[in-house]
């Protein structure tokens, strides 16, 4: 593995095939698919695939025709009947291609491309780690997450949206071995406001600790700024759109503090926050 950037590179190529679908369900206001992957070639937490939008039919689909990126929620382990790897991801129906992924039934097929990006980091070393996730971003820190404890550090979990029925992915992160807190904005579930109310709290009283967020811009870069006044390091997953995962496209530029731009899909999608123009950002 390489690091590039604040992220991390695999040393092992993505693949371009089909996953078939095994369970296609309902978590509160999102869904989570569970594929099984042939040649899976495992990912670094924090990477991306490329996903058709819908199930593949007889005739090619060219409405939507663009795949949509998607991070790698979680990692399960071989399918019991084939052997292939498992991999779940985690969406919100939005649109047109995210309601034709819903609608994917087990035994069908979709196409997909990946791990694609750059993962985060994963060290042993450091004081508390707090993995704040808002919406569907709290897709990139589940195996963040369980990477992290299984080298040996504190993690704390805050998991934010406007209610409690929005909190996707809740029941597993409580089983994980870490700390798990809840902030909604209407206070029907856990700390009532935005995640940055418990972060702040934390970050008062630990020393040395370093903040990973993944979710809308503002809140990204509400966290970097709550980071940096507490002299705490923050890694950031932006969700940038793009329509190719590997740099082809170019829709997927973000600004650079230092001037000029990067491509999330290939030095990202993880940046430490001081890398990115927050004011570029839309």
């Amino acid at each position: 593995m390489a690091a590039v950037g604040a992220g991390i590179e695999s040393d092992r190529a993505a693949i371009r095939g089909r996953g078939r679908v095994l369970a296609n369900e309902a978590d509160g206001t999102g869904h989570k698919l569970l594929l099984a992957v042939p040649d899976w070639p495992g990912a670094i937490p924090g990477q991306f695939v490329m996903v058709g939008a819908g199930a593949e039919a007889g005739v090619p689909r060219r409405d939507p025709l663009l795949s949509r990126p998607m991070a790698v929620y979680r990692e399960l382990g071989a399918d019991a009947d084939s052997g292939q790897p498992r991999v779940e991801l985690l969406y919100r129906v939005v649109g047109r291609g995210t309601t034709l992924l819903s609608e994917a039934e087990p035994g069908q097929s979709i196409s997909l491309v990946g791990p694609l990006g750059c993962g985060f980091p994963i060290a042993s070393e450091g004081g508390l780690a707090i993995l704040v996730g808002g919406g569907t971003g709290i897709a990139s820190l589940f195996e963040l997450a369980r990477s992290l404890r299984s080298v040996g550090r504190r993690v704390l979990v805050i998991l934010g949206a406007r209610s409690a029925d929005d909190l996707v992915g809740r029941s597993d992160f409580a089983e994980l071995d870490v700390e798990l807190l809840y902030a909604t904005e209407d206070g029907s579930e856990g700390t009532k406001g935005l995640v940055t109310v418990p972060l702040r709290e934390r970050l008062t009283t630990e020393r040395a600790a370093g903040v990973y967020a993944v979710g809308p811009t503002a809140m990204m870069r509400a966290c970097a700024e709550l980071a940096r006044a507490h002299g705490a390091r923050c890694l950031v997953s932006l969700e940038n759109p793009m329509a190719c995962g590997f740099g082809v496209c170019l829709g997927c530029a973000v600004p650079r503090a230092e001037g000029g731009f990067s491509l999330v899909c290939r030095a990202g999608p993880v940046f430490d926050a001081e890398e990115i123009d927050w004011e570029g950002l839309p």
